[in-house]
């Protein structure tokens, strides 16, 4: 992940491919559909209105982009985009809000009949630099607009980029793998002269939101799920956990600001997961152990809270379905500051115990807590961490290689941040981890000093030594940081 800032490289001809008048015609009479939204895209939708309300603008897309030799073919290209649209039902529903210009009212869902109703058209807007392309890819249109993605080439004399802006509400991380392969690799035989790919089935998103709502719906705070929830929440004075270390004036609107940073390198990596099989725990154990230890050193407190992000899909339909199936999963880690391996293991039965709440939205737990009275849960601060663990050769293994092999990257939304994103990334070479904050001095301060501790709990677990012992509180200006 690279900030969208640093998108640079010699100027190109951009082409992108939007909806044609007619189709956009045919999708704004789309019909009411029964289906609600998930909520994950409800929060989003509420979210976006309560920013535009206090005249902020929300980092909200998520931007792939990767390069390919030669020419593109824009009428193969068309048709490689169409089907892809065509084929993921994420794309055929727009959303409206009915109600008060308050937050009381109802999102209701227009959704196309007919998928081929959806056609993308290309359009060429002549040579651009990098800011000009900049400038294009971030006005791709809000979420509640049914246009709320594009796709785009920059074509240089040798090779084009291929890029993908696509609003959140439609999809998660994992539609960048998919997104490839049908997108990517269906040109690419296209082109080739070969036969188009035969594709498994895709599943449908629209089931999975009829699915999530009935199994939310049979819920209450005696549920056990739930309850974890509360527990939880409890632990951090009945709300989400606030970051280790201070983020600025909330009350201020910040953008948002992404770094990259090595933790490990490719021998260090393989000693890591070494040591976290010799504690009974898993990397992602270990991973989660090197983030409650450095919050020990760093605040003196002996219990870890933090949430990290899982994919809520079941099935394998699902696994081939583009939308928003992340959850969360709540993880309290007690931490020995004398010992990775006990704290690797408390935090890897956390994690492993806690996966049954990722399909519980957070959301739910706080309509459940109001409509039976559970006093002290309330809505987060601003500033809530998050952890996450990926295994990149896990995921879609050789589609991932292949996608960085052809200079493969993910570029942030540098808009309003609020929150701290942390991404533990293993590859082939290296262990990273890529922080998202918002974008303050005090903000870049402490996340600077929460990696660098968290990067010398890595190096003293390796080297076999106590995890925390010779800590000191390191000024972020002194900081050596080698940037991945």
């Amino acid at each position: 992940m690279k900030p969208i800032q640093e998108w640079i490289g010699e100027p190109g001809v951009v082409i992108s491919w939007h909806p044609s008048r007619a189709s956009l015609a045919k999708v704004r009479e789309a019909p009411v559909s029964d289906v609600p939204t998930s909520y994950q895209q409800e929060q989003h939708l509420l979210a976006y209105r309560k920013h535009l309300a206090e005249g902020t603008d929300m980092a909200r897309l998520i931007i792939p982009g990767w390069d390919v030799p030669g020419q593109c073919d824009v009428r193969a290209m068309t048709h490689v985009i169409n089907a892809y649209l065509r084929r993921h039902d994420t794309f055929h529903s727009w959303f409206e809000f009915a109600g008060s210009a308050g937050e009381t009212g109802e999102i209701i869902r227009h959704t196309v009949t007919n998928p081929r109703d959806i056609k993308f058209v290309a359009t060429e807007h002549g040579e651009m630099a990098a800011a000009e392309w900049r400038d294009h890819v971030m006005s791709t249109p809000d979420p509640w607009q049914w246009d709320c993605f594009h796709f785009g080439v920059i074509q240089r004399a040798d090779h084009f980029t291929i890029y993908i802006s696509v609003d959140h509400v439609h999809t998660d991380a994992m539609f960048i793998g998919l997104a490839f392969v049908e997108i990517h690799m269906m040109y690419d035989a296209l082109v080739r002269g070969e036969a188009p790919l035969q594709l498994p089935e895709a599943g449908s998103y629209a089931e999975y939101c009829i699915a999530q709502r009935q199994y939310t719906a049979d819920l209450t705070t005696d549920s056990d799920e739930v309850r974890g929830w509360i527990d939880f929440l409890e632990l951090n004075g009945g709300t989400l956990p606030g970051f280790s270390l201070p983020l600025g004036d909330a009350s201020v609107t910040h953008s948002g600001d992404v770094i990259t940073l090595q933790l490990l390198d490719q021998d260090q990596t393989d000693k890591f997961e070494k040591a976290c099989t010799a504690a009974g725990a898993r990397f992602s154990g270990g991973v989660f152990a090197c983030g409650a230890l450095a919050h020990a050193a760093l605040t003196g407190e002996d219990t870890y809270s933090v949430i990290t992000p899982t994919t809520t899909r079941r099935t394998q339909l699902d696994f081939m379905t583009t939308g928003w199936f992340t959850g969360l999963v709540p993880i309290a880690v007690p931490v020995d500051i004398t010992s990775f391996g006990d704290t690797a293991l408390a935090a890897q039965a956390s994690f492993d115990g806690g996966m049954d709440l990722a399909h519980v939205p957070f959301e739910r737990v706080l309509e459940l807590a109001f409509e039976e009275g559970v006093e002290g849960v309330r809505p987060p601060d601003p500033g809530t961490p998050m952890l996450s663990f990926i295994d990149v050769g896990m995921l879609l293994p050789g589609v991932i290689e292949h996608f960085q092999s052809l200079g493969g990257r993910i570029y942030s939304d540098p808009r309003s941040a609020y929150q701290v994103g942390m991404w533990v990334n293993r590859g082939e070479k290296e262990t990273t981890v890529t922080v998202a904050f918002p974008n303050n001095s005090i903000a870049r301060e402490s996340v600077l000093r929460y990696v660098e501790s968290m990067r010398e709990v890595y190096l003293r677990v390796i080297d076999g030594l106590v995890p925390v012992e010779s800590f000191t509180d390191t000024d972020a200006a002194d900081l050596d940081l080698k940037t991945a």
